[in-house]
């Protein structure tokens, strides 16, 4: 089953994922204070000296702070609009004289986002990273003013996200007359703002909500959706059985419809058309145990094939991964990550290591065992490197619970998972503390572990 190895590798994912976070907020001028009558009066000295006058304001600082309060004002009225369902609120966010095909896929993304489960839905700007020269983005009916600050989206799926995530959003601000409007999503694309694209962007957002999370389709992949939510709540058990229950429990499962939203949900690095699956991350705070914006994402082209044992254990390798995610510093040997994943995703599954190390059974009958774990360049090549690699990462799991038992495993993975990219030689002492073993030891007992299980 080739789509073993090749529908995993979601680090690279969350790494992207990461440096798209961290925007500063920046707040709205604070108004002038109230000085109280008494501070105000003159001193009653007559050598004291009179305060000098105080400096007028500069007309651009004060349309500045104008401008910066009302875009603020204008998308706080349109994420309330969001959340309370009202269109002509949201639409009156809008340029009127934008392209007209803007405005249509504003209305359309509006009444995709009806059965989302939205507990928050925010924004916010930079004015201090704004984009300059922008008068030769309209040619006919110019407005009188264009903004370009940094925008972020932040929201929050309800009854899933522990905090919300944040998303670039290429947003330009015309001004007409005295008020401020939404004129492009897209106009500032070639100059690096490019706006993310949410389900809701590609189409009709139809939800399954199950006991521990949702599953977020639309109307073309209704079969595999109904298949996935049918899986998802004992699949988030047994993750819970491993790893333990100190995790939100709670998964967003999203099974984009076209190529196009596949790539957006996952990031330009991946090859799609050779992934099944795959878990991302937006931030990451080891120290709060906070991950942001922790997906599933299916590609139903290739997950709609799965038979149902297949399709249970790649539903339980991608829980593992967020289920980890906290706990694990990117740049951890990709053995224990994917190996862990794959020993929870097979645990219990009525799979043979015959029918799930086909790769790994050819080899042993040709050359013998591994003399090595596989390294994080095996994980990045393709083809039946890439499908070895996997199958040797699940043994070395299979074989280190049944020698020193899950527990221990799963205390291996907390310890190794991190520290991140370290040398060998830590990789060995965290071995030694945890197993009470070496690398050599390990191996050996593996390569017996493998010619008694594949006979």
């Amino acid at each position: 089953m080739s789509w073993q190895g090749r529908y995993r590798n979601w680090l690279a994912a969350a790494v992207a994922a990461v440096l798209l976070a961290g925007l500063a907020v920046v707040s709205l001028p604070a108004a002038d204070p109230v000085v109280p009558a008494e501070q105000a009066a003159p001193s009653l000295d007559p050598n004291a000296r009179p305060a000098p006058p105080e400096p007028a304001v500069e007309p651009s600082v004060e349309l500045g702070r104008s401008r910066i309060s009302s875009v603020t004002d204008l998308l706080r009225r349109r994420a309330d609009a969001v959340q309370s369902r009202d269109l002509a609120a949201f639409m009156g966010t809008l340029d009127p004289l934008a392209d007209p095909k803007f405005l249509a896929t504003q209305q359309a993304v509006f009444a995709n986002l009806r059965g989302v489960p939205l507990r928050e839905w925010r924004y916010r700007i930079d004015s201090t990273d704004s984009l300059t020269e922008l008068d030769s983005l309209f040619g006919e009916r110019p407005p009188d003013e264009l903004w370009a600050p940094r925008v972020e989206l932040s929201y929050a799926f309800d009854g899933v996200d522990r905090a919300a995530t944040s998303r670039p959003m290429g947003y330009l601000f015309a001004r007409r007359g005295n008020d401020w409007y939404l004129t492009s999503d897209t106009a500032l694309a070639d100059r690096g703002r490019k706006t993310w694209r949410g389900p809701w962007d590609f189409g009709n957002c139809r939800v399954d909500k199950t006991e521990f999370g949702i599953v977020l389709s639309h109307g073309g992949n209704q079969a595999l959706a109904n298949r996935v939510a049918g899986e998802l709540d004992a699949a988030i058990r047994a993750v819970s059985e491993v790893w333990g229950q100190q995790w939100t429990q709670r998964v967003a499962v999203m099974l984009p419809e076209t190529t196009a939203e596949l790539q957006a949900m996952v990031g330009t690095e991946f090859a799609v058309d050779a992934i099944a699956a795959v878990a991302v991350a937006d931030r990451v705070d080891h120290d709060s145990d906070i991950v942001e914006g922790a997906r599933v994402v299916f590609n139903p082209r290739t997950a709609s094939r799965l038979s149902a044992s297949s399709l249970r254990v790649v539903l339980r390798h991608e829980i593992t991964h967020i289920a980890a995610r906290s706990d694990t510093v990117d740049g951890a040997p990709m053995w224990l990550l994917e190996g862990f994943a794959d020993y929870v995703g097979y645990r219990d599954s009525g799979i043979s290591p015959r029918e799930a190390a086909p790769d790994l059974a050819k080899q042993l009958r040709i050359s013998g065992p591994p003399l090595a774990l596989p390294s994080d360049a095996d994980f990045r090549a393709g083809g039946s490197r890439l499908d070895l690699a996997y199958q040797t990462a699940w043994t070395t799991m299979l074989f280190l619970s049944q020698q020193y038992g899950e527990a221990k495993v799963v205390e291996l993975y907390r310890r190794l998972a991190g520290v991140g990219r370290v040398p060998d030689g830590v990789v060995d002492g965290v071995l030694r503390d945890v197993l009470d073993t070496d690398r050599a030891e390990i191996i050996r007992g593996w390569g017996q572990f493998l010619r008694k299980t594949f006979g």
